[in-house]
């Protein structure tokens, strides 16, 4: 996590930020399954409580962030991002460990899950599952497509907590660019 790269979302009339972040990390996400080891994360260095702020920072090798910056992964998203050189991390003392929370707020969807995987009727499912399992959160989120499961969108939710001692053992981020062990800088 010696370098980092960061871009920023550009005020546009048309599109909030929250729906360009949408649409860059999606980008972003599609690029990392393509060229990501499990060494490039990111941060959100101006996000507050409830969104992510304008700022996808990346951080990884200059290597790494060099072979991903050679891919053409912000096609489209030029006139809406400024993005920043690939730039030597400042020493810090404190980290971010900025991860995925996953949040099941759907009880028909968990209900039609345990119909099918053990074999109930709805009523047995409903008793199971009562409408109050639903989770809310506050966190902030991105809308995303996964792309090994092809799913529908959904919201991933991230969860950045500042970490004052690391463990710097293992490198491992998912290809979303997070991990729930390995920090990023925090500046």
């Amino acid at each position: 996590m010696d370098y980092y790269l960061d871009i920023n979302i550009l005020e546009d009339p048309e599109f909030t930020a929250p729906i360009l972040m949408n649409a860059l990390f999606s980008k972003l996400h599609r690029a990392l399954v393509e060229v990501s080891n499990g060494d490039i994360g990111v941060s959100f260095p101006k996000a507050s409580k409830k969104s992510l702020g304008k700022t996808l920072r990346l951080h990884g090798s200059q290597h790494r962030l060099t072979q991903l910056e050679a891919l053409p992964w912000r096609k489209g998203l030029g006139d809406f991002t400024a993005v920043s050189a690939i730039a030597a991390a400042p020493d810090v003392n404190d980290y971010w460990q900025v991860q995925r929370v996953h949040v099941q707020s759907s009880p028909e969807r968990l209900r039609r899950r345990a119909m099918k995987r053990h074999g109930l009727t709805y009523d047995q499912a409903v008793a199971q599952l009562p409408d109050s399992v639903a989770e809310s959160s506050e966190l902030p989120f991105v809308r995303i497509k996964s792309q090994s499961t092809g799913r529908r969108q959904f919201p991933l939710f991230i969860k950045q907590t500042v970490v004052s001692e690391p463990n710097h053992s293992d490198i491992g981020f998912s290809k979303y660019g997070l991990s729930a062990t390995t920090v990023v800088p925090k500046f």
